[in-house]
């Protein structure tokens, strides 16, 4: 890279420029945010009862749904990378969906499935009488959903960037698949899967829009720290704001930690 400038001569001004007011564009919001942050009150704000609940809530939750990614995801994306079978690339397709899906739209889809006249909620309503719309379930089912791809997409890239051939061999030695998959294949794509958990993570402790749709805004119950900053912010700008740059300090240390496995920078 460092022999890289001489040889092609200077950059272009006009790629300088747009990259440079690209970059102020980005990197602008989150500096004002810090910026008008109420830091003579932040920390008394920050550890009201109802601020700690809402990061408590929202830190469970989002840790379930990891877990619930990890499970689930796992298999999903090593069936993705692994295995050829009719229909792989439209599953591929369908995964990734909720990543572009607008997230009311992503709630009303959950509502459709799992609402009270949902696909799944209307057979579980009238069998054992749950209800999962507007509880705390819809909270961690919301934050699955829109979080697995993160992973599934994180860790079907690791899996296809680790060689096969380590598989065959272990095979060829006795292995069955299933111990294949323990003792090689997850261990090789460990980092990929640890970068997909903390992502989902992190995506699942940002979740909004689907939440609120088919989980509501209930404190207590499923006002997670995002809907507390919404809420907070039709009555006191100040104490959204100061909720706004803990939420915006996990993000950054969450992608501080991931920046050697993200990017490949130290």
């Amino acid at each position: 890279m460092s022999d890289a400038g001489p040889r092609l001569g200077r950059p272009p001004a006009r790629l300088v420029v747009g990259g440079t007011v690209a970059a102020v564009f980005l990197v602008l919001p989150p500096i004002a945010l810090v910026v008008s942050a109420p830091w003579d009150r932040w920390w008394s704000i920050v550890t009201t009862p109802e601020a700690r609940e809402a990061l408590w809530l929202s830190a469970w939750t989002s840790t379930i749904a990891a877990g619930l990614c990890l499970v689930l995801g796992l298999p999903l994306a090593w069936l993705l990378a692994r295995v050829t079978f009719p229909g792989r690339r439209w599953l591929r397709a369908l995964v990734t969906v909720p990543l572009v899906l607008p997230p009311v739209v992503a709630g009303v889809a959950l509502l459709s499935a799992f609402g009270r006249h949902g696909l799944v909620g209307a057979p579980l309503r009238e069998l054992f009488g749950t209800q999962i719309p507007y509880t705390t379930t819809a909270v961690i089912l919301a934050h699955t959903f829109v979080a697995m791809p993160f992973f599934v997409i994180s860790l079907e890239g690791a899996l296809r960037s680790t060689s096969a051939r380590l598989e065959v061999a272990a095979a060829s030695l006795g292995a069955d698949r299933w111990t294949t998959f323990r003792r090689v294949t997850v261990p090789l794509a460990m980092p990929g899967l640890v970068a997909g958990l903390v992502l989902a993570w992190a995506r699942s402790l940002g979740e909004f829009g689907a939440t609120i749709t088919f989980a509501g805004n209930y404190p207590g119950t499923t006002r997670t720290m995002p809907l507390d900053v919404y809420a907070a912010l039709q009555a006191d700008r100040d104490t959204a704001v100061a909720l706004s740059v803990v939420l915006l300090a996990v993000c950054v240390l969450v992608l501080v930690a991931l920046r050697e496995r993200w990017w490949g920078v130290r």
